[in-house]
């Protein structure tokens, strides 16, 4: 009776962990959208989370299953280290994470002296003298490449030429330098995308407290060569590509196209960050890049060159940037923004919201700014701060 009992205990025990590791690897990949988006998947690193996942049970199940006398003995060390190997393995599979890509930062950066406060002829400017203006301790400004246009107006606009150049209120030290430098306190006003979770790190490890306001709208824009057929892709293409199920264009409607040359940019940089808070609100990883199919596509370094790039008489690649950006600072004329779900980036769409990944950019600031860089951010909020935002190529709040 203590035998059956005994036996029909490690049954029940066995049927429960079964299960148990059925319902967690089906949540998994669920989860990470394996399950609703299996069809998409076309590449055998995308569909190794499912296979890990499979190994997982089918590992899991025969150790508990199989009888554990010693002529069975290897092969239950077998399926133990194949559990172990399969969990150890898998965050690994859902990031992609199995290349070493680096890009570099070096690349040809568009002119700024068109936008420079008071010699800039693309400098936006408002009609009338602004109702703010600051003479003295300047609140010193930096930010990324493409927000350079718009902080460069509001310097101009309220501070006073001879000081603004004597203090050197106005600098441009690239999106991952200027964050720094606000770190350190050589910078009062950041402008720039929503920090990434590294640079947030990066504050909080040096016990600075940042205050992170929105002052404008931008579309975070998807472009591909101008031989490339398609005009548009849905937000779950975006992300199935984004997230490494998906890595060839065929998938996606272009037969010819071949392989998907997904670039990404640096750490750090405004558009990196763009492109991971998109993946971040649909609670998905960004995979990691993959390498590049010849170093030939890399170009001057600059993603408005790689864009047009071509490799086996296609432009197979697909980047991301900041509309203004894309279309007004680097424009490439072989290159075209796509749809998004059916809806372009335009004026009308970034304002009302429709276009789908309309985002905020921000003035970032230390909790211990200055009563001057208070009342600057005070005014960047009010009409004339945002009626330069509009006149500079961006959509006011």
């Amino acid at each position: 009776m203590k035998g059956k009992t005994s036996a029909i205990l490690w049954c029940t025990i066995r049927i429960l962990l079964t299960a148990g590791a059925v319902a967690l690897a089906v949540f998994l990949l669920w989860r990470f959208e394996y399950l609703s988006q299996f069809a998409a998947i076309d590449n055998i690193v995308g569909a190794l989370p499912v296979l890990l996942a499979l190994v997982f049970v089918g590992a899991l199940s025969g150790a508990l299953w199989m009888k554990h006398t010693k002529q069975f003995a290897p092969l239950t060390i077998f399926l133990a280290a194949l559990v172990v190997l399969s969990v150890c393995l898998f965050p690994n599979a859902v990031c992609g994470n199995w290349f070493r890509v680096e890009y570099s930062r070096e690349g040809s950066d568009p002119p700024l002296s068109a936008y420079d406060p008071y010699t800039g002829d693309k400098t936006a400017r408002l009609d009338a003298p602004a109702s703010l203006t600051i003479g003295s301790d300047l609140p010193v400004l930096d930010g990324a490449l493409a927000l350079y246009p718009v902080y460069s107006a509001f310097a101009e606009a309220v501070y006073p030429e001879d000081v603004c150049k004597s203090e050197g209120a106005v600098q441009f030290t690239n999106t991952v330098e200027a964050f720094k430098h606000l770190v350190a306190g050589k910078r009062d006003i950041f402008f720039s995308s929503y920090p990434a979770d590294s640079q947030l790190k990066l504050a909080k490890d040096a016990g600075v407290e940042l205050t992170i306001t929105p002052i404008g709208k931008e579309a975070f824009v998807f472009l591909v060569g101008d031989e490339n057929p398609l005009d548009g892709l849905s937000l779950q293409q975006i992300y199935n590509i984004y997230s490494g199920k998906t890595a060839d264009w065929a998938t996606l409607g272009w037969k010819e196209g071949g392989e998907i040359v997904a670039f990404q940019r640096p750490e750090g940089s405004g558009s990196q960050s763009g492109i991971q808070s998109i993946m971040k609100k649909k609670g998905l990883p960004l995979a990691s890049p993959r390498p590049i199919p010849d170093q030939s596509l890399v170009g001057t370094n600059s993603l408005m060159d790689q864009i047009s790039a071509k490799w086996k008489g296609v432009m197979p690649v697909l980047g991301y940037s900041y509309r203004f950006f894309a279309t007004t600072m680097r424009p490439n004329p072989h290159a075209k923004l796509l749809k998004i779900g059916g809806v372009a980036p335009t004026d009308e769409n970034i304002r009302s919201g429709a276009y789908p990944f309309t985002v905020n950019f921000y003035a970032v600031t230390r909790k211990d700014a200055s009563k001057n860089t208070e009342r600057f951010l005070e005014w960047v909020l009010s009409e004339e701060g945002q009626t330069l935002i509009e006149r500079s190529g961006y959509a006011p709040l």
